[in-house]
């Protein structure tokens, strides 16, 4: 039979980048508030107990949702199940704008987190599903990157419309985004290559060869739970992710707060200063999936491969945010704390990457059992944060992202990503 020699189409290129998109959005619907957070303090006259609760009602919800959004992408496939999440944050979103209180606005967040808590794993679902072995660290690097980016972008825009609007503004242009995008994923994502008109015989070809032919969505097959749940690398990975999660929500939910309260910073350079970790922390994404998937090419280790990524991102996260809290120089403490989210951010795409790894066509409810538990940790963080400044200080809600960082980085040293567990 005679080899073809057409070039494989690149579909699965676009889909990885339309999953970016997606992520990017994420962080900006969830950023906002954390922007917005000391306008709406003082609108509602609120405490910083009672604006780490509204904080971390969408936490709590995100984690608690996690599974479920798993399972509702490995149920219905990612083509209906993220649509259908996007469009109900983004409508959340909007809600969001419409509150009147600490009240109204803890059940926004909490019905916000509810859709958003499928994201992550219904898109790793998504990629396990067209993304070859070898780029796999690379595509979740990069996708997280997104998420970073929309981090780091949106502080400077809030803060712009919140100058000039209102702090209600940014809330109702990021939901009319979000659902743009859902309508282009709908129209343009299939659940399987095979299903994509776009994909030409030699990328369907190269696809399957590396990962094999995949069960349409409808197709009859039940999650092993009970072997994802019983694994104890499924447990290892969990626990390492929470000791991420907390530190990374820290950053996401009360930085500006910290920066306004502590540095001194006003309104728009509060929003330019916030974004300088999260721009640090994107070249962390893409430097940590793209270290890892390097190693794995050059010497077939996978779980070497992976491990000495996760080592590093946390032992510098460990030493970094002490360094960032106890410097005096506002722009030297920006400096170190971009460091630290450069560290933590090193974690993150490999660590899902690890979802794929371990996970395989169930990729997506393991990937959610792991994101439970880093959202549990960013849950707690973001409720017991306002707790902690308010009765020890700013530098003692940062020792203890700096003591999990090097909790996690033990937790590295056990997590076997060659070991499959379903």
């Amino acid at each position: 039979m005679p080899v073809s020699t057409t070039r494989p189409t690149r579909v699965r290129h676009a889909v990885l980048w339309l999953t970016v998109a997606a992520y990017l959005i994420t962080y900006m619907d969830r950023v906002v508030i954390s922007t917005a957070a000391p306008s709406i303090q003082r609108e509602f006259g609120l405490t910083k107990e009672t604006m780490g609760w509204i904080l971390g009602a969408f936490q709590i919800s995100y984690a608690l949702f996690q599974i479920p959004g798993g399972w509702l992408g490995d149920k219905f496939g990612p083509r209906k199940a993220l649509t259908a999440v996007v469009v109900w944050w983004s409508s959340f979103t909007a809600v969001t704008a419409a509150t009147w209180s600490a009240g109204s606005m803890i059940v926004a967040r909490f019905l916000f987190g509810m859709g958003e808590a499928g994201a992550f794993p219904i898109a790793t679902r998504s990629l396990s599903r067209w993304m070859l072995p070898a780029e796999r660290g690379f595509a979740q690097g990069v996708t997280h990157a997104g998420s970073r980016l929309g981090g780091a972008i949106t502080p400077v825009f809030v803060a712009l419309l919140i100058a000039d609007f209102g702090w209600r503004s940014p809330f109702l242009i990021f939901a009319a985004i979000g659902l743009g995008w859902a309508a282009l994923w709908f129209l343009f994502y299939r659940d399987t290559p095979a299903e994509h008109r776009g994909v030409n015989d030699a990328e369907r070809a190269m696809i399957e060869d590396a990962i094999g032919r995949v069960a349409p969505v409808g197709a009859k097959h039940r999650v092993p739970w009970g072997r994802i749940l019983s694994a104890p690398q499924m447990w290892l990975l969990s626990c390492m992710y929470f000791c991420y999660g907390w530190g990374i929500v820290t950053f996401l939910q009360w930085f500006p707060t910290y920066l306004s309260d502590a540095r001194g910073f006003d309104l728009k350079t509060m929003g330019l200063a916030a974004s300088m970790p999260l721009f640090a922390g994107v070249a962390g994404d893409l430097a940590g999936g793209w270290v890892s998937d390097l190693l794995f090419r050059r010497s077939g280790a996978l779980a070497m491969a992976r491990r000495v990524v996760l080592l590093l991102g946390f032992a510098t996260a460990a030493i970094a945010v002490p360094l960032a809290a106890l410097t005096a120089d506002p722009v030297v403490a920006i400096a170190w704390f971009g460091l630290a989210v450069f560290g933590l951010e090193l974690v993150v795409g490999v660590a899902w990457a690890i979802t794929l790894d371990i996970g395989g066509e169930y990729a997506g409810s393991v990937s959610a059992v792991m994101n439970t538990f880093g959202n549990a940790a960013g849950a707690i963080a973001a409720v017991a944060t306002g707790y902690i400044v308010a009765h020890q200080g700013w530098n003692a809600a940062f020792f203890v992202i700096a003591g999990l960082a090097a909790v996690g980085a033990l937790f590295a040293l056990t997590v076997n990503a060659s070991r499959r567990i379903a």
